[in-house]
């Protein structure tokens, strides 16, 4: 295995997203935070650099650039340690789009996708089904040329700004449950849907997450995308790009509260030595240190696997995003510990970290349902 090759071209790239997050999002984060909401100014601007879905074809707006740009830009923003739903747009939503839908599809929705002129989320979580997407309660009912969709989701990321929504239904009642699945698009200004103010959430505050309420909502079926019947199928097939996103957004997260921890380590004096120079800290220092290299090593791999086209098993993908997940809160939890009682005031960026580490394990796939995954492609 090789670390991913990155070009002078790949370099330009993050030169100038540093120099975005340096100008238009750093300075106003802290505010943004306080709002719990990031203005939509400046995701248009994010879309005019091309940073937006940079992987869309430049027919349909976009620039036509490999995966390897969209970790580029997941690696900045992670740097300037800030957090805004940006890759859950580029990287997880926009891809349903360009995957399976038809022609007129991509042509209406890609372009402002790319430009951040449409905003976008994907609705599967409900208040009483999770990982269990077959259980799925939300319907959508054929009249006419439309659906009528009622139903409910909850902890929908990106749902506040979203001016469409992929929203997972029920359209059958096939014995097999998998099969009544299917995706439809619905537009934010449809009669009949509806979104609530922003969920109060332990950390990741600019998420924009909300529940949203369907009643009667008739959309035309035009906005299915795929085929019928098929939600299920497509929504395994895109989590495994999904989840290889949420390991590298882990260990980013991990190698930032390790590389604050370190520095503190280093600094911080208690009985006259360098907090860092105790075995028990320096031990820890260094497993953290090895469980980190390890997570990349392997989230590499996977990553230059995806660049190449290659089937990546089911059972990789899952382990490393539950294994990085854990291993990142483990890391938080250390590296707060070594700040002491400063590691717990707000003003040091390790408590936010801790935070908003804690649904790693959680979003995307939990922790034991990745290991169920992997328990059945055992044989288990």
């Amino acid at each position: 295995m090789v670390a991913i090759k990155y070009t002078e071209q790949h370099q330009m790239f993050r030169q100038s997203l540093r120099k975005f997050y340096e100008k238009e999002v750093v300075p106003y984060y802290k505010k943004w935070e306080e709002e719990m909401n990031v203005p939509r100014s400046v995701w248009k601007k994010f879309g005019s650099q091309g940073f937006l879905c940079p992987w869309i074809p430049e027919k349909y707006g976009g620039s036509g650039l490999g995966f390897e740009y969209s970790v580029i830009a997941i690696e900045e923003m992670a740097r300037a340690d800030v957090g805004i739903p940006f890759g859950l747009h580029s990287d997880v939503v926009v891809p349903y789009i360009h995957l399976i839908g038809n022609e007129e599809q991509k042509q209406k929705w890609l372009p402002g996708c790319a430009s951040g002129d449409i905003l976008t989320a994907v609705a599967m979580t409900e208040p009483s089904t999770g990982s269990d997407l077959a259980a799925i309660q939300t319907t959508a009912v054929k009249d006419g040329s439309d659906y009528i969709i009622n139903g409910q989701k909850v902890f929908i990321t990106n749902g506040l700004n979203a001016d469409i929504v992929i929203v997972a239904c029920k359209t059958g009642n096939d014995e097999k449950r998998h099969r009544n699945l299917s995706l439809i698009v619905v537009d934010a200004d449809t009669p009949g849907f509806e979104k609530s103010a922003p969920l109060k959430k332990m950390g990741r505050h600019l998420d924009g997450t909300v529940e949203l309420f369907f009643e009667d909502c008739r959309v035309p079926q035009e906005n299915l995308l795929g085929e019928e019947g098929k939600g299920f199928y497509y929504l395994m097939q895109n989590l495994q790009q999904e989840r290889i996103v949420a390991a590298l957004g882990s260990l980013l997260a991990a190698e930032k509260m390790y590389n604050e921890a370190l520095t503190y380590a280093k600094e911080r004096k208690a009985f006259g030595r360098r907090i860092s120079s105790f075995q028990a800290n320096s031990f820890k220092l260094v497993e953290m240190a090895t469980e980190i290299e390890i997570a990349r090593t392997f989230i590499e791999s996977l990553i230059n696997d995806h660049l190449d086209g290659k089937q990546i098993s089911v059972s990789k993908v899952s382990m490393a995003k539950w294994w990085t997940s854990e291993m990142a809160n483990r890391v938080a939890y250390h590296s707060l510990q070594l700040f002491g009682g400063y590691g717990y005031m707000e003003e040091y960026p390790i408590s936010k970290h801790y935070r908003n580490v804690r649904v790693d394990t959680i979003f995307a796939g939990s922790t034991e349902i990745m290991k169920t995954i992997i328990a059945k492609e055992l044989g288990l």
